[in-house]
């Protein structure tokens, strides 16, 4: 079976890729990451919503949590892309958005509103529940130091929230990169997109999918990096008061200590 396998196509596609496959790496990562950040404006959007004292937003935000979290993403892709122009009756996903240095396919720009806003059902929970991992006794000292509430969740409770937020964001954004490669259906070309061409082309789906298996594995890899960093960042304040494991070994026996209890 290995035998069969093609190890110069494999290799040439995991480390000397051309440039159509370069252009698709690059593309599969701007949309992961501008979905991803749309994603998580709007689940601070809805998250805060669900906080709100106005009854009509908290039920707003509930609808949007239970549809979207509710439905297949491939399915809203499709709607987003094929239906949203019938559904309101005027261009809203152009085949051409021209935004003047550059211009966005209409296929790219469905697919990010549609895993935007998929993301955003997401994040609303995990922003939520960071929220809500907040001592709500700091809330009420912010309003009685006479800070609005407005003034109080973005100077005391989101910067708190944040630690408990991020690890979870990091692994949204890692399975982003991944769900990009659902937009190939509607003719966004991706990574996966460009493995299924060349497939087509030559029959040889080992080679290919191996080779996009193998960069999609490099891409949550690195991030992986990344994300450990930033939670070391936020986690600085956390363990400055710690003492490292060396630290306290070094405390608890040192020569003299062990010579004073030997004398005894």
């Amino acid at each position: 079976m290995l035998a069969a396998v093609d190890w110069h196509i494999l290799w040439s596609r995991s480390f000397h890729p051309d440039h159509t496959f370069a252009l698709a790496l690059e593309r599969t990562v701007l949309i992961s990451v501008a979905a991803q950040f749309l994603g998580v404006v709007l689940g601070l959007v809805a998250a805060l919503m669900r906080t709100s004292a106005l009854w009509p937003l908290r039920a707003l935000s509930g609808l949007y949590v239970l549809v979207f979290r509710g439905t297949p993403i491939i399915v809203q892709i499709f709607f987003v892309y094929f239906g949203t122009n019938l559904l309101f009756g005027f261009t809203l996903i152009p085949n051409t958005l021209h935004l003047g240095l550059f211009n966005l396919d209409g296929a790219v720009l469905a697919g990010i509103v549609a895993l935007a806003i998929n993301e955003g059902a997401f994040m609303r929970e995990i922003i939520r529940a960071g929220i809500e991992a907040v001592e709500k006794g700091q809330l009420e000292a912010a309003r009685s130091l006479g800070m609005t509430n407005r003034l109080a969740m973005r100077r005391i409770v989101l910067p708190q929230a944040a630690r408990v937020i991020v690890p979870p964001l990091g692994n949204e954004f890692n399975a982003m990169m991944k769900t990009t490669s659902l937009l190939a259906f509607i003719g966004v070309y991706e990574l996966f997109q460009d493995a299924d061409v060349h497939y087509s082309n030559t029959f040889r789906p080992v080679e290919y999918f191996l080779a996009v298996a193998f960069w999609y594995l490099v891409l949550t890899f690195l991030w992986s990096i990344v994300q450990t960093q930033v939670e070391r960042r936020l986690a600085v304040s956390e363990r400055s008061d710690e003492r490292s494991s060396w630290a306290r070994l070094t405390q608890t026996w040192t020569p003299a200590h062990a010579w004073t209890r030997g004398t005894r």
